[in-house]
This record gives C-alpha cells, sequence and structure tokens, in this order.
C-alpha cells in the first residue's frame, strides 16, 4: 500500500518562471527541491565550476597541507590510507596523482575488507613505519581512527585525516542534568572533515573524494600547477558523489553536473576502458550509468577481491593492462550480482518463513553469503520492506553488517545508543557498517525495535507527486526543458508527475524477457498516449483483475473497450523510432481513485 502525496510549497512560480525564463511547472518543481531564493534558483540552473566553494574554510585544511607539504619537500614517503569502496578508490587516486603531480613520493593501501574491515588499522601503520613513511594521509576514512592515529604518532609519523563520515561522539550528563554530546576527534596533526562542529566550510555534503578534490585544489595553488589540471581530476570526484549516494544538491550538483562533461571527454585510460567494457556510450553517460554500471564495477574489486585491481587499474599508464584490468572488473560485478540475487531471495524467504517483517527494525543474520555484499542486500531488503536493514554474516562467532535506513529513521543515532554492543561502529543517518559477536543479536534486534519510535505510517511507502500534470501539457519542449533540472539522484529525484484518471485502450507485454508493458492510454480530455511500465507486470495485472475483473483484463490486452480506469505517476518522455520522434510516458506507479 503506498500513499501518495502532492508536494503543497508555495511561491511565486510565475514571477520565477519570467525571472529565469523557464515554465512555471519546473519552478514549482525546483521549489519542491528546496530551492527558494533567486540566488539559489541562479546557481541550480546556472551554476558553473566558479561557484563551487572555496576548500580554505575547511578546519584544519591549512594543517594538513603543512604536513603534506613537509613530506614533499623533504622526499618523504607518503601512505595514503584508503578504503576499499569507490569513493575510498576515487579518493585515494586523486590524493595519490595530486602529490606525483607536485613532485611527492606516494603510494595508496586500503585494508582487506574480509579480513580486516573498514578504517586505519595496525597492519597499514606498521607497514608504513617500515617503509620509512613519513606522513600517514586518509581518505574516506580516518574520523573514528582513534587507536590507528595513536599508533602512527606513537611510530613518530605525521597524520592527516580527510573524511566525510560523522565525528564520532559519547553522551555525557550536563550541567543541567540532561544529556549532552562528547564529540571525539583522533590525535592526528590535521583532522580535515566537513562534519566536524568546529568546521566553518559551508557544504557539509561532500563525499570522501570531494574533500580530496579540494585538498588537492590548494596543493595545486601551492605549488602553481594550472587549474585546468585540477580539473582533469573532476571525473573522479563526480563518480565517486553518485556511487557513494551523495545528495546532489549545492557544490555536489556541480561537481558530477560537469564531472560528467568531462568524463565524456576525458583520456583516462582506465575510466575509457570501464565505459567501453560496460558497452556504455561515453558520449550519453548520466548519473544513472555511474551509479549503477561504472560504480559497481569498481566497487566489486574491493567487495570479492581486493581494491588494488581497482587502484592498478586507475593507476596504468598502459593500454593493454587497462583493457584487461577492466574486462576483469567487470566480469566480476557480473558475479557479485549474481551473488547478490542469490543472497536477496535467500534473505527474503527467511524474513517471510520467521516472520521478520513484523519488525520496524529488520536484523537479519545471511547463511552463505559474501559479508562484502551484506551491505547491497540490506539496501534492496529497505526498498521491498520499507523499513530499516541491518543485514550481516557470521564468521567465529562474530558478525559484520551492514545496515540501510529510510529517511525518518536515523540510523547513526539509533546504533550510537547500543554502542556498547558493538566491536566496530560508524556510520551516518542513513548507512551504518558494524561488528558484534553473535551473542548480542537478539539484544541488539531487541534494543533497535524497543527504541526506534517508528510508526506504521512511517512504514508506509510515501509516493511524493511534484505536479498533478495533464497530458495535455507534455511538449518535447517541456521534456527538454526537464533537461535543466539533471543530474538526477538523491537530494534531486527525477520529478513526479500524476495524473487521475487513465483509460487503457490497449496493452501487451513486450521485450526479450517479457517485462515491460506497453499500453496506449487516454485522459479524461481524449489526449492518447504511449505508455510503459517497467515494473512488476504481474502485479499491475493482479491490480487490475482483483479491481475490475478478469474479463475487464482481457479486453484491456485484445483492445477492446473495458472499464479499467487507473491514475497513474509518471515521466515524460521521447520515443525516437525509425526517425520518428513520438511523446510517451514512463509509468512509475499506479493505483485506482474513484471518480
Amino acid at each position: 500500500m503506498e500513499k501518495w502525496m502532492v508536494a503543497a510549497k508555495k511561491a511565486d512560480f510565475n514571477r520565477l518562471a519570467e525571472t529565469f525564463s523557464i515554465s512555471p511547472v519546473l519552478a514549482r518543481i525546483m521549489v519542491n527541491r528546496g530551492i527558494k531564493s533567486d540566488e539559489e534558483f541562479q546557481r541550480f540552473l546556472y551554476g558553473d565550476l566558479s561557484a563551487l566553494h572555496r576548500p580554505g574554510k575547511m578546519k584544519d585544511m591549512d594543517r594538513g597541507l603543512a604536513c603534506i607539504r613537509k613530506a614533499i619537500d623533504g622526499g618523504r614517503l607518503i601512505c595514503i590510507a584508503s578504503d576499499f569502496d569507490v569513493d575510498g578508490v576515487f579518493s585515494g587516486y586523486i590524493l595519490w596523482r595530486g602529490i606525483r603531480r607536485v613532485g611527492g613520493l606516494a603510494y595508496v593501501t586500503a585494508p582487506d575488507r574480509a579480513k580486516e574491515g573498514y578504517g586505519l588499522n595496525e597492519r597499514i601503520v606498521r607497514e608504513a613505519s617500515e617503509k620509512g613513511v613519513g606522513c600517514i594521509l586518509t581518505c574516506d576514512n580516518g574520523i573514528a581512527a582513534m587507536e590507528g592515529v595513536a599508533l602512527a604518532k606513537k611510530m613518530g609519523m605525521d597524520v592527516v585525516v580527510t573524511d566525510h563520515h560523522e565525528v564520532v561522539y559519547e553522551m555525557a550528563v550536563d550541567e543541567n542534568g540532561g544529556e549532552k554530546r562528547i564529540y571525539r576527534l583522533p590525535a592526528a596533526d590535521a583532522v580535515i572533515d566537513p562534519k566536524r562542529a568546529d568546521c566553518e566550510y559551508v557544504f557539509k555534503g561532500l563525499c570522501g573524494a570531494g574533500v580530496a578534490w579540494k585538498f588537492v585544489e590548494l596543493l595545486y595553488e601551492d605549488y602553481e600547477v594550472p587549474k585546468s589540471e585540477f580539473y582533469d581530476l573532476l571525473p573522479f570526484a563526480a563518480v565517486a558523489t553518485v556511487a557513494d549516494v551523495m545528495d546532489l544538491v549545492d557544490e555536489n550538483r556541480i561537481i558530477v553536473k560537469y564531472g560528467l562533461k568531462a568524463l565524456a571527454k576525458t583520456s583516462h585510460l582506465g575510466l575509457q576502458a570501464v565505459i567501453r567494457h560496460s558497452g556504455l556510450d561515453k558520449d550519453y553517460i548520466s548519473a544513472y550509468h555511474v551509479g549503477f554500471v561504472i560504480g559497481p564495477c569498481f566497487n566489486a574489486a574491493g567487495r570479492l577481491d581486493s581494491a588494488d585491481m581497482a587502484f592498478r587499474l586507475l593507476q596504468t599508464e598502459d593500454r593493454e593492462e587497462a583493457e584487461r584490468l577492466a574486462a576483469d572488473l567487470v566480469a566480476l560485478n557480473q558475479s557479485r550480482k549474481e551473488m547478490t540475487n542469490l543472497g536477496y531471495e535467500r534473505a527474503v524467504q527467511k524474513i517471510d518463513k520467521e516472520g521478520l517483517f513484523k519488525d520496524k527494525v529488520i536484523l537479519i543474520c545471511l547463511e552463505n553469503c559474501h559479508e562484502s555484499l551484506a551491505g547491497i542486500i540490506a539496501g534492496r531488503l529497505k526498498e521491498k520492506y520499507h523499513r530499516p536493514v541491518i543485514a550481516g554474516t557470521e564468521k567465529e562467532g562474530v558478525i559484520k553488517a551492514s545496515g540501510r535506513s529510510i529517511e525518518v529513521y536515523n540510523m547513526y543515532e539509533a546504533l550510537s545508543a547500543c554502542r556498547d554492543l558493538f566491536e566496530r561502529f560508524g556510520g551516518h543517518a542513513m548507512a551504518a557498517g558494524m561488528s558484534f559477536k553473535k551473542e548480542n543479536f537478539q539484544l541488539l534486534r531487541k534494543r533497535l525495535n524497543q527504541s526506534c519510535g517508528l510508526t506504521e505510517a512511517d512504514l508506509m511507502p510515501v509516493i511524493h507527486i511534484d505536479v498533478p500534470m495533464p497530458l495535455d501539457y507534455i511538449s518535447e519542449g517541456f521534456i527538454q526543458e526537464l533537461d535543466l533540472l539533471e543530474p538526477f539522484g538523491k537530494g534531486n529525484p527525477k520529478p513526479v508527475f500524476a495524473e487521475r484518471h487513465f483509460k487503457i485502450l490497449r496493452a501487451s507485454v513486450i521485450g526479450k524477457n517479457r517485462n515491460v508493458l506497453k499500453m496506449i492510454v487516454c485522459n479524461d480530455s481524449s489526449i492518447r498516449m504511449e505508455a510503459l511500465y517497467f515494473g512488476d507486470v504481474k502485479a499491475f495485472d493482479d491490480y487490475v483483475e482483483e479491481i475490475y475483473g478478469e474479463a475487464a483484463r482481457n479486453r484491456m490486452y485484445a483492445g477492446l473497450s473495458n472499464p479499467v480506469d487507473l491514475a497513474f505517476t509518471y515521466y515524460p518522455s521521447l520515443n525516437e523510432y525509425g526517425g520518428r520522434r513520438t511523446l510517451q510516458i514512463i509509468i512509475q506507479n499506479f493505483q485506482r481513485i474513484p471518480r
């Protein structure tokens, strides 16, 4: 059951439309995204790279740069301690390439996901010491690495942390008997993280690669490297921003918008090879392609093999090696998809069999599943059951788990209240990673569900409709105008339009796998249009039969007069075939609304 809600934010849409030469509908959509002032409208529609914020405002940026300059100028080796996911791999590459460009010596390393888990660890620190490293520079991790940083300092190395994750805190009693947060930072020479409470940097939503990119901006300025070379690193920050599911607002939007354009023109051998082996057209790469094709390929290395494979692909200057590594990554990602599907199906069976779907926060231990897939499976389970999900795997009495949340539930804060049950823990409002003893599984499940505060209304999927718009309004010009809103993604979703009554004049199931529903629909104004539905066709059929009966459903497929009358949410598009361009709508949701 879904709840459809029409956005009701108020503004002078006609004035905004006239001021920025857009339609009132587009102005309304932008207001729905929280864009209010004329300055924000200007920035959203026409903001370019010159509108990016200056990185000098980040707390400790000056101290971090001083440490790195000392190592570079002194000829000391720098250890870039990264993470094993896309954001970690790309932030590590950005820093490695930046330091090498200004004459520094550096290497990138990451923990073994299966053996070591997330973050700067003792093995990385001791190996760095043995290699004579003068400074450890973290990226996409480090904010919670109290022990690793302390060990590095004890062994005589400088440590610079660059991260974007939440700062670790503990609850304490204030002078009035209430609760207050005590934030803890690692004892590094510099801790650069926009989420620090004392950081004045205006935008808090950068990914790890975004922070690394900003760091290199100032590094290049110090060494008088041309600005164009800094912008050559833009595609890597853009891929990481999308792959790490950052909100595409403020400067993230600019990074991704211009990063995608730069990606189409990149001469980077590794990126070119992955795009080619993934079967993508480099001239038409969207945020969707990055999030669901390119990003997962780089992620597959750290999940199923080693992040070293992804680093080698980015670092190589040999075309043949790039082609071989890219082919291996694409094949590895295909294996990951097959393993994920199997793990997901088994998880659904277990949840349904054990009645775990009754919990408001689902905690599940997956059997015979690669631990690196737990987060992906948790995300898919969250979508299916529309509630927070934590999925983990058990080995030698310890469960390693990943969580994915819904908008109304701050998973980081909820898990912070259970910190005493964890061996390791970190994350943010929408996702978290943790490890805990198997014996604490049921206790964690109980405490999370007792304290979640979620209501049945919170757990009902809500479809947010931007504009109730009849088919009459759709034109080729309007569809082209919607391009101004791209790139779409988290924080800037594709607009949702809706109309209350559609008659289905004809329907057919098409596609190689018979999984696409093609319809000719007609609204109350007698406007006819082609409609495509890429969702669960059987569920659609069952719904029509339940409401209108089997005979009506059969007449709908036969193209005969029938009583089927449904409301659709949709997105308009152009169908180009055989040199002809026709208007069509892509159906997203459906339900019957009585007249």
